[in-house]
């Protein structure tokens, strides 16, 4: 297992411990919410605060487990980024004792914690842990193969999908449309953020030190990266129509919202890189939260509106004309 930089002359103060968890990274949980919220709306299941409270814990000890990992390994990559070279792992604060103990006491507990609720959230924070090490460790180290760095980072917004699902309905499965859509949503952010990346640093020290930071960049360049934020963009709108269709008609009339969702986080990938960097910090981004509201509102109306010809048009039958 390759290890980070550590400087054993300086003890890691508390905090670099907790700088290294990325507790403020707590907050790509939000995507667990629509996995909770369908999950008691598709089964009939009564919500439990107690169940709720205790796989919000465990997916955030969990997502810290994977980010103190990450950053140790990252390291040496890490300090050929203009920003991220100021990290506590890469200036060479941390010692591999300290790090792993940490890894371990934060991946125990939250696999406790998740075990207490069900076998099937408990799977799932296996999956979340075995993830990481895919996308970190070596010889696996997807991060540095070209696309599988995506697919593979993106596989945690299913996970966050099922662990909400499994608050509210641990005996049954999510529709298989709506995991399909959350991986390819989850792959276009990822995609976007590569672009962001790309372009911050090609701009500030051109392609050969880029992939000196990320050795997947080796295989990208712009036209490709956004090629590929159009291609999950499109995956994920045909994946979540055919959910929409199949539970709830009416709501394939908020489509064009989340395309308009998609676009204009493309654009921020393409102006603000930033923001495209910390998808955590969407909150910040100009004109984001409106579309989410106006979003959310549309949901709702919808769900709770009939509208038969929406219906009508989701039957497989052909309109009759007359010929003359």
């Amino acid at each position: 297992m390759t290890t980070g930089v550590a400087d054993s002359r300086s003890a890691p103060l508390v905090a670099d411990l907790v700088a290294i968890a990325r507790p403020e990274q707590w907050s790509k949980h939000i995507f667990i919410a629509p996995g909770l919220l369908v999950g008691l709306a598709l089964t009939g299941n009564a919500f439990s605060l107690p169940v709720v409270a205790a796989g919000l814990v465990s997916a955030c000890l969990l997502a810290s487990a994977n980010y103190v990992l990450n950053e140790w390994l990252d390291a040496s990559f890490d300090s050929h980024h203009p920003l991220k070279g100021a990290r506590p792992a890469a200036m060479g604060r941390l010692t591999p004792r300290v790090v792993y103990a940490e890894y371990a006491v934060l991946a125990l507990a939250g696999l406790a914690l998740a075990a207490a609720l069900s076998s099937a959230f408990f799977a799932t924070a296996v999956l979340f842990i075995v993830g990481a090490v895919v996308y970190n460790v070596r010889p696996l180290r997807a991060k540095e193969r070209v696309h599988l760095d995506i697919i593979v980072e993106a596989a945690n917004n299913p996970l966050r999908l099922l662990f909400g699902w499994f608050m509210a309905a641990p005996a049954a499965l999510p529709p298989l449309s709506l995991l399909i859509m959350y991986w390819c949503s989850g792959a276009f952010l990822m995609a976007t953020k590569r672009l962001a990346e790309y372009r911050y640093l090609v701009e500030w020290s051109g392609p050969e030190l880029a992939a000196r930071y990320r050795r997947s960049f080796h295989g990208y360049d712009q036209t490709s990266l956004i090629l590929t934020c159009f291609l999950y963009a499109i995956l994920a709108s045909f994946s979540l129509a055919i959910f929409l269709i199949k539970y709830r008609a009416e709501l394939v009339l908020a489509v064009p919202l989340f395309a308009w969702i998609f676009i204009h986080y493309l654009r921020v990938a393409m102006q603000e890189r930033t923001l495209a960097e910390s998808p955590e910090k969407f909150y910040r981004q100009r004109g984001l939260l409106p579309l989410l509201l106006i979003l959310v509102a549309a949901l709702t109306v919808l769900s709770m509106v009939d509208i038969p010809w929406v219906r009508d048009l989701a039957q497989k039958r052909f309109t009759a004309i007359e010929l003359r």
